[in-house]
Order: structure tokens, then sequence, then C-alpha cells
């Protein structure tokens, strides 16, 4: 199940690196705009869609890699029975955030599927193909805060970052 779920984190983080590469391409085509005789057709808008899909699907990932920022300045000086509470209480709120988040998400894409909700730009793209990615990325994101939590549970430790990049045995 581990090779799993690693291997889930590690497609959504390149399909993430590869939007962040599409919101590249699409800022190049508007340059070339001002080079060669074309005028460049809702570049803005493709690269608006690829950069919330990027961060989105990014987001288990860099957990799983220790990489979002942890401000732990008054975490630390705690005792460590009090910073432990602190810990898996930060842990269930982030984790119903994160499910909040997903299943809302979820709700819209699913919504704009039934009332096929096109974009009002140039191009009429249906919403849910950008809509479905950024769900996609909150959902693997909520995954990620479960494993964490669950890494966390069996090993008895907190819920941390190094937790989870360390596939929880806390080295």
């Amino acid at each position: 199940m581990r090779v799993v779920i690693d291997a889930i984190y590690r497609g959504t983080a390149a399909l993430g690196a590869a939007c962040f590469v599409a919101v590249l391409a699409m800022i190049l085509y508007q340059l070339g705009g001002q080079a060669f005789p074309y005028t460049p057709r809702a570049a803005d808008e493709f690269a608006g869609y690829f950069m919330g899909a990027s961060a989105f699907l990014a987001l288990a990932d860099t957990l799983r890699g220790g990489h979002h920022i942890q401000v732990r300045l008054l975490v630390d000086l705690l005792e460590t029975r009090l910073r432990r509470v602190v810990a898996w209480l930060a842990w269930g709120l982030s984790t119903s955030i994160a499910g909040w988040v997903a299943w809302y998400f979820a709700r819209l894409t699913w919504v704009s599927i039934e009332l096929d909700e096109r974009s009002a730009g140039l191009i009429a793209l249906p919403m849910w193909i950008p809509q479905s990615a950024m769900s996609w990325g909150a959902l693997v994101f909520l995954i990620a805060l479960l494993d964490a939590g669950y890494c966390a549970a069996r090993t008895r430790a907190m819920p941390d970052a190094g937790l989870v990049r360390a596939g929880g045995r806390g080295d």
C-alpha cells in the first residue's frame, strides 16, 4: 500500500510540474505575440488554470517531502506533552480544512459538469477540466494528511512532515 500511495504522490507532483511548465509556455506564447505578427488568444486565462492546477497537484508531495513551512517558534517553547497536544490539534484542524476544501472542489467540479459550465474567455473551455485538477490535488493532499496522522499514531509520534518523509518510521 505504501508503494501505491507514494506513486500517487509522485504522480501528482509530476503533473503539477508539467502544469508549471505549461504556465511558462503560455507566457512565452504571449510574449511571442509582441515579436511576431500574431495576436495571442486566451494565454493569460490558460496560464491561470495551469497555475491553479500546479499549486494543488504539488501539495501532497511537498508535504511528504517535508517542504511545507512550519512555524514552530511558540510550539518549541512548550513542554513535550503540551507540544504533542498542540501538534495533534494542528493536524486535526489542517486535516479538517483540507477535507472541506477537497469536498468543496469535488462538488464544484460536479456542478460544473452538470450545468455544462464554460469559461467566459475567448475559448469556451468546459470549467470541469481545470477544476478537476484542483479537486484531484486537494483530495491527494487530504490523503497525505491522513497518512501523516496514521504514521504518527502508529509510531506514537507527533504528526509532522519529517515523520511522513520517513514513511512513518520516525527516522
